[in-house]
């Protein structure tokens, strides 16, 4: 795919093309000293990591106002988002060098972006709208990480309704919803994705222990 038949897809301004072929730019670079993405990805960039992360975009409502995206690695989905949405974002990356990647992107995209070096369950969680993920934990300990941010900072209330989180799952994402639901009590929808017809993304609200004292993790 070419960035032009990404912009179609997507419908981005040329600005916007821009800072992800900016982005792309970087990646690329940095990819000879540390691995950012997977040797076999790198000639199918704007589909594997740009498209699949963006795809993400139809399912984040308008009023959104902070996204956390847990594990950023190389920015897939989190930095993408950002940059496509100008939506504040917050990234939780716990690898130093792959943090500094970001900072550089950001640095030179200009995007609304914060890093967080550090392990999501080792972060004092903030409250946010949509949280993100994509190849960071299996959906049982993924919920873990996520719930927290979803809940005030203290962690003892419940989620905000409007707010959910979307996880980008690969062909065993029905065994881990299954898993999942052993322990966890979710309203979750599943969407085809598009660039994987036999993954999904995983629309998640609510998610809350089923054993009613389980504390969250910090």
């Amino acid at each position: 795919m070419t960035p032009e038949i990404f912009r179609e897809k997507i419908n981005v301004s040329r600005e916007t093309l821009a800072h992800l072929k900016l982005y792309v730019e970087i990646l690329q670079r940095w990819q000879s000293k540390i691995n950012l993405v997977s040797q076999d990805s790198l000639d199918a960039l704007w589909t594997r990591h740009m498209l699949d992360s963006a795809q993400l975009i139809d399912h984040i409502p308008a009023e959104t106002k902070i996204i956390t995206d847990l594990g950023s690695g190389a920015g897939f989905p989190g930095l993408v988002i950002a940059i496509i949405t100008g939506v504040e974002t917050h990234l939780v990356e716990s690898d130093s060098r792959k943090s500094a990647f970001l900072r550089e992107v950001i640095r030179q995209t200009e995007a609304p972006v914060e890093i967080h070096n550090g392990r999501a369950e080792d972060i004092a969680p903030w409250r946010s709208d949509i949280i993100t993920a994509r190849a960071l934990a299996p959906l049982p300990k993924l919920l873990a990480y996520a719930a927290p941010f979803l809940r005030s900072t203290s962690g003892s209330e419940p989620p905000d309704d409007s707010s959910k989180c979307l996880f980008l799952k690969g062909a065993a994402w029905r065994d881990e919803l299954t898993e999942a639901q052993k322990s966890w009590h979710i309203q979750c929808q599943d969407v085809v994705s598009i660039t994987d017809p036999t993954g999904r993304i995983l629309i998640i609200k609510n998610p809350t222990p089923n054993s009613p004292g389980e504390k969250l993790p910090r």
